[in-house]
């Protein structure tokens, strides 16, 4: 299985992420912006993005969109947010995101999800 793409400005949150991912056996990679993360998801095909909304340089709406542009294959991306509400929401299915969570998010229900969108155990 490929990597798992982490994108969050925050080192910590980046940090949690791979210790659960990892500890289940995921792979992961990692990027703090959205520009480095869609070089990295160009340059190697990953299972998975997840990824944050507020960061520097490129959001994570920006991110997917651009990425969704590309001619590669598509992963699956689940957004992981401070910012919730209907209008998050819409705009995390209009940028091409395949699932959506308010933070904080507990390790079970990020490992359930993760599951659900690589088709992997629930």
């Amino acid at each position: 299985m490929n990597p798992i793409l982490v994108v969050d400005d925050a080192a910590v949150i980046r940090s949690y992420y791979r210790q659960i991912l990892s500890g289940a056996g995921y792979q992961v990679a990692e990027a703090d912006n959205g520009i480095d993360a869609l070089e990295t998801a160009l340059a190697q095909p990953c299972s998975l993005c997840i990824v944050d909304v507020n960061m520097p340089r490129l959001d994570g709406f920006a991110f997917l969109e651009a990425l969704r542009r590309e001619p590669v294959a598509q992963p699956p991306a689940l957004v992981i947010t401070t910012d919730s509400g209907a209008v998050t929401a819409a705009r995390c299915r209009l940028s091409g995101a395949s699932a959506y969570l308010p933070k904080p998010v507990r390790p079970e229900t990020l490992l359930h999800h993760v599951a659900l969108l690589t088709g992997g155990r629930a």
